[in-house]
């Protein structure tokens, strides 16, 4: 299993009464298991009996154990288990070094092919500018000018994607939290997506409390949202605001009224539940971005954002088939509900 160097270091500790056991490799601690007993008065009392023992564990790990001496039997066991320990080791380095080269595989592959394509259409209209310029008419020079500003644009928002993954796994992302109005800031969203009211259905509460927010954070993530549902969902999608209802954020003792949960539902295929936690992985496309547009960072950007304005984002099944997307925020501090 993927825990099962953990697993083994804790077996050892256990089977030969050890106080504590621990995998060590290039000076780093790599798992560590300790026995209730040792933190005791009685355990301390014994500590003076312990021995420290340290057996390597295939190449560059040792395995330290402290506890009573071992006797014959286990002294012929211990280097049986310590080689499974290393396989158990050298398995959990293929796992990572697997997940990283698929990472890099597809980062590769969107750069070659998702941050090219805007960029030959928009050197491809400069070019047609700069050889034609006294051939084209007026109509045809609008319209490569239009071609290049949309490709350009297109790249810029792809760049600023990566540099934000970049900026999520780094911990520096810039977060500006202040009282945002729901319906306004739905309302940017549905500009900037483009989506008309043949497009999303909304079913916004009434009365509903500001939130505690970055404005344009959120509308990021709507904006996200919208796209990916209505491209698993092109006959239209549902855009609900309304009062939490006991689920999202909402910590313990805290009013459900606190928290604002906004759901946007597609009626696609949805998704298997088992496979979910994928969707929000940085280049995945599943159930986020289809293979001719966008790097997959739509999903992994949202939630990151949600989590970095003390939210939630969650998948759930939308009654009748297809996949809805709640996200819950709280409400700002102080605000009347």
């Amino acid at each position: 299993g993927q825990d099962a160097v953990r697993a083994l270091v804790d077996q050892i500790r256990e089977s030969f009464g050890m106080a504590r056991a621990r995998l060590i490799r290039d000076g780093e601690e790599v798992a560590s298991s300790s026995a209730a007993l040792a933190g005791t008065a009685s355990g301390r009392a014994r500590a003076g009996q312990w021995r420290r023992s340290s057996l390597p564990v295939g190449e560059g790990a040792r395995l330290e154990l402290d506890g009573p001496a071992l006797d014959a039997s286990g002294q012929k066991l211990l280097p049986v288990i310590t080689a499974q320990l290393a396989t158990a080791l050298d398995r959990a380095d293929l796992s990572r070094a697997a997940a990283s080269g698929k990472v890099r595989t597809a980062l590769l592959s969107a750069l070659g092919h998702d941050l090219r394509r805007p960029l030959a259409s928009a050197t491809a209209a400069v070019t047609g500018l700069r050889s034609a310029a006294g051939e084209l008419t007026g109509t045809d020079r609008a319209e490569l000018l239009e071609t290049a500003a949309e490709s350009l644009s297109a790249l810029s928002g792809l760049i600023e994607d990566l540099v934000d993954v970049r900026r999520l796994e780094t911990g520096a992302l810039a977060v500006t939290m202040a009282a945002v109005d729901v319906e306004d800031v739905i309302g940017d969203a549905l500009d900037e997506a483009g989506a008309g009211p043949d497009q999303v259905s909304l079913d916004v509460e009434p009365d509903l409390p500001v939130l505690e927010a970055d404005a344009a954070l959120l509308r990021r993530v709507l904006v996200n949202l919208l796209t990916n549902a209505l491209r698993h969902s092109p006959g239209g999608v549902e855009l609900s605001a309304r009062r939490a209802g006991g689920t999202g954020v909402v910590s313990e003792g805290e009013d459900v009224g606190d928290v604002v949960e906004l759901s946007v539902a597609d009626h696609g295929p949805g998704i298997d539940p088992g496979r979910r936690a994928e969707i929000f992985m940085p280049f995945q496309r599943l159930g986020d971005d289809d293979n001719t547009t966008g790097l997959g960072l739509g999903l992994a950007l949202s939630k990151g954002f949600v989590e970095g304005m003390g939210g939630t984002l969650e998948p759930e099944d939308t009654p009748g088939g297809g996949l809805t997307m709640v996200v819950s925020l709280h409400r700002w501090p102080g605000e009347d509900g």
